[in-house]
């Protein structure tokens, strides 16, 4: 026999039962094994499908918040890349915060600023402005990007990559494995440029992924390059 003290604890709050899942699922399979088998219960049957129903939400919502606080977060790091980039004052700070600490607030291993210039990266006065800059060849930026393949261009092109030698990464090359391609449009008469980063997780960037908050960013910076290029 049930103890007293509880059964008159739930016949005064009979919501307390109501309310946990895992009782009501209990008192539910007792009722069904004292039916026997030959009895079918259209209510049980019922409630086990809206059970599932409720599992099913309750996952979707789950799945909503974590995309939320996820996109949330990513909108975050974007604002501070930017704010940090408006903050210097020379080019070459400029440079400088962008391969420390915009690779930092965007938790990517490599950035790479791509320009194209019909005299390469010849000048000496170029390698005081540091690693992120890159001097390549007219067409290059284009072809990087297609890498070999018939693709429309967009502005933003997410993939997983193995970088085929060090032209671009330099000895972080081998490290490479995923990377956002931000193409970068500097003005009429000017050639396009390219903002490039890398990293070393392969899940990082996927084509899969939604690209926004990235397309903004590209727009952002490229409106500050045709500043510092003007």
């Amino acid at each position: 026999m049930i103890d007293q003290d509880m059964r008159d604890r739930i016949i005064a709050e009979p919501e307390v039962l109501l309310d946990d899942r895992d009782v009501m699922e209990a008192l539910i399979a007792a009722n069904e094994r004292a039916m026997g088998a030959n009895v079918i219960d259209l209510r049980g049957i019922a409630m086990e499908r809206m059970g599932a129903r409720l599992d099913r939400l309750e996952d979707t919502h789950r799945s909503v918040i974590a995309a939320a606080y996820e996109n949330l977060a990513g909108t975050n790091q974007i604002h501070r890349a930017v704010l940090t980039l408006l903050d210097q004052t020379s080019f070459e700070g400029f440079l400088t915060a962008l391969g420390a600490e915009v690779a930092g607030i965007l938790r990517v291993d490599c950035v790479r600023l791509v320009l194209e210039s019909a005299g390469g990266g010849d000048d000496p006065a170029l390698s005081r402005l540091g690693p992120a800059l890159r001097i390549m060849e007219p067409g290059f930026i284009e072809g990087y990007i297609a890498a070999g393949r018939n693709t429309p261009f967009r502005a933003v092109t997410l993939r997983q990559t193995l970088p085929e030698g060090d032209g671009l990464y330099g000895e972080r090359a081998a490290w490479v494995r995923s990377e956002a391609l931000l193409r970068l449009d500097l003005g009429k008469g000017r050639l396009p440029g390219l903002l490039v980063l890398g990293a070393e997780d392969p899940h990082l960037f996927r084509p899969t992924q939604g690209s926004d908050l990235l397309a903004f960013f590209g727009g952002v910076f490229e409106r500050m390059m045709r500043r510092w290029l003007g």
